[in-house]
């Protein structure tokens, strides 16, 4: 138990730049009591004392704001960082060095008892604050949820998952870089251009647009100057490319 919490505050050291000393993680982080009271839940839970097991999760609730069910597996240098509101489910499974915000929740969406009902993290998982991720999926070593996305599917591993629902960010040459620089950890599943793809796709159609209605009006020109007539429409209002990719932003 002890290498264990070791393992753990040497992990938050690391991870966190506002911890200044080992003393500090172990008295006045809410995570770290959370999963140290998770321990102990979870061997009376493997022992058949369920009652015991769901008072002890019972009590780390009150005291740390974290809620993690005395079923829930989770693995070795976890870390939740701040932490109030956090929602772990009984069939939740959750790897080495994952690190998890505030207000997450990993819940299920099945009612069906003796099945497994809620997400697996793997290794490395960062999950934003607020971000929901809810089913009997995995998301894969080393992807990145961005804070307050809502995850109803698979993510591959490496991947970043934002938006509501959740929407994969595909990755280019030039991204993958970036993410080289920032692979041991990326505070709150935050990458650099971590644009939503939706938000993508919407300024590329505007601009294809914008540039199609500019071929249009070269093309009715040379018309003109050719001497052949065009049929004249009703005059609409003119299309504002930037109007529309501010609202889009």
């Amino acid at each position: 138990m002890f290498s264990h919490l070791r393992e753990d505050i040497a992990s938050i050291m690391a991870r966190d730049p506002a911890a200044r000393s080992s003393w500090e993680v172990l008295t006045c982080y809410p995570g770290l009591h959370a999963i140290v009271l998770h321990r102990w839940a979870n061997a009376c839970w493997q022992q058949g004392f369920k009652w015991i097991g769901r008072f002890i999760s019972h009590l780390a609730r009150g005291l740390t704001g974290i809620e993690i069910h005395p079923g829930a597996t989770i693995g070795r240098r976890v870390f939740i960082d701040h932490g109030f509101g956090v929602v772990i489910g009984e069939t939740a499974y959750i790897g080495d060095d994952c690190t998890i915000y505030q207000g997450v929740t990993l819940g299920g969406t099945s009612l069906s008892k003796g099945t497994k009902r809620h997400p697996t993290l793997e290794r490395g998982v960062i999950i934003g604050a607020g971000a929901k991720v809810l089913g009997s999926f995995t998301v894969g070593e080393g992807a990145k949820i961005g804070s307050n996305a809502v995850v109803v599917k698979e993510v591959p591993a490496g991947a970043t998952a934002v938006g509501n629902p959740a929407r994969i960010i595909e990755k280019t040459a030039a991204t993958e870089r970036e993410d080289a620089t920032a692979k041991m950890f990326a505070a709150y599943g935050l990458t650099a251009n971590g644009d939503d793809p939706l938000s993508k796709a919407l300024h590329g159609l505007i601009d294809n647009a914008s540039s199609q209605e500019l071929q249009l009006v070269k093309i009715l020109e040379a018309l003109k100057a050719a001497g052949i007539a065009c049929e004249t429409v009703v005059e609409l209002d003119k299309f504002n490319p930037e109007k529309l990719n501010k609202l889009v932003e």
